[in-house]
């Protein structure tokens, strides 16, 4: 393989910061339109929720392989072939008019070909950057933020002036563009591309076993689900909470649903990731703190903005909630890679993706039933349970278990 040149590890940043933007704004897609859908096909909440709900059942079931792919296979092509895979099949959804074929190429083939992105790319990122992992991790996270913004305005625009589908035709359209940019400029780190230790080859189920025998990847891996319970949830619902209650247009409700949490996350993570990285080198255990202050830092948030009757006072919950996540975001892999072996990483992120996102799953039909019930004011407001109780596990962990595992991680690296 060629040389690459001294600051590659910077454009492979740049690389995957564009391909993380169009997962994380192909999958808003749907969200941000769903009440054109919804009209269109005559579909009920629970119907709504379901889609949604599969969606992230396929993905949750096939990222466990994807991780398991990313520490065996080259993690350019799983990556590059991922994105080109979900991108058609998003152009497909346009298709969809039944629930059945919006599960299919919606749920079912969108998602799979998500399921594979997520291991490889983190695992990818992390070859190239070890001194400055955590700040690399942190810019890549502001993808996410700056993806969902994006795609809560265009999808509402495109939705209102062009139709629904249009939605699906052009996210879908631009994510095969940049698969073929990735298949050229795109390079492995040569000597991490097969991960043999000892002359053994990773095996799937050491990958699987290490999170529960690691008591701070157990934690880590329930927080992340308590996570992505509620993030689910406020992205399947937030943009229909605010077209239904307060008369918004679509594309006002897909904008003002993303831009204040995701841009105070933004400002959040670059604060994060520093601070973060400042306080891990005289503590390693710190940055479960932070992830628990995080967290507790943002229930009242989604307090706030589930039970505000005026707009302002909903905006300020976005933006408390997506500040405080930001620390929990900033340091989710980097405490994940600190207990867990390098030859792991893709199979340990794979697991505690599947784990994620089939608890997180259960959010987008759960609350389509609340919402006749109770109404989505009630529904939104009862996600601050989840991270009370989250942030509470983390302060366990950041007392008793973190420092015990770290030690011991740090102690099989150096025998190696």
């Amino acid at each position: 393989m060629k040389q690459l040149y001294k600051g590659y590890k910077w454009e492979v940043l740049g690389l995957l910061w564009v391909a993380f933007l169009l997962n994380q704004a192909d999958r808003q897609v749907f969200n941000v339109v769903l009440p054109l859908i919804k009209a269109d096909l005559n579909l009920t909440d629970v119907e709504i929720g379901t889609i949604a709900t599969v969606f992230n059942l396929v993905y949750a079931a096939l990222v466990p392989l994807a991780g398991y792919a990313g520490d065996i296979f080259s993690r350019k092509w799983i990556v590059t072939l991922s994105i080109i895979f979900w991108s058609v099949a998003t152009m497909f959804t346009g298709l969809g008019n039944s629930m059945l074929m919006l599960i299919i190429m919606r749920s079912v083939a969108t998602g799979g070909g998500e399921a594979f992105f997520g291991p490889a790319n983190y695992s990818l990122l992390a070859q190239y950057h070890k001194k400055t992992r955590s700040l690399a991790m942190s810019l890549h996270q502001t993808s996410y933020y700056i993806g969902i913004i994006l795609s809560g305005y265009v999808a509402g625009y495109l939705g209102e002036h062009y139709g629904w589908r249009f939605a699906f035709y052009a996210f879908g359209g631009i994510g095969v563009i940049h698969g073929i940019i990735l298949a050229f400029r795109l390079k492995d780190k040569k000597k991490d591309t097969v991960q043999i230790e000892n002359g053994e080859r990773v095996k799937f189920w050491e990958g699987v076993k290490i999170i529960f025998r690691t008591p701070t990847a157990l934690i880590l891996t329930i927080g992340f689900s308590g996570l992505i319970f509620v993030l689910v949830g406020y992205l399947t619902w937030t943009p229909t909470y605010l077209y239904e209650n307060f008369g918004m247009t679509l594309s006002n409700a897909g904008f003002h649903s993303m831009f204040y949490t995701h841009l105070f996350a933004f400002i959040g993570i670059l604060f994060a990731g520093k601070y973060s990285d400042f306080l891990a080198k005289k503590k390693p255990q710190a940055r479960m703190l932070v992830q628990a202050l995080g967290l507790l830092v943002a229930a009242p948030f989604i307090l706030l903005m589930g039970n505000s009757n005026t707009l302002w006072l909903v905006y300020i919950g976005f933006a408390g909630f997506g500040f405080g996540r930001a620390f929990f975001d900033a340091n989710t892999y980097a405490v994940l890679y600190d207990v867990i072996p390098e030859k792991y990483h893709s199979s340990a992120s794979g697991i505690m993706l599947m784990i994620g996102f089939s608890v997180g799953s259960l959010s987008p039909i759960i609350l389509g039933y609340l919402k006749p019930i109770i109404g989505l004011s009630m529904g939104i407001s009862l996600l601050a349970i989840v991270w009370v109780l989250c942030g509470v596990l983390f302060l366990v962990g950041y007392k008793f278990y973190f420092l015990k595992d770290y030690n011991k991680n740090q102690s099989a690296n150096l025998k190696r």
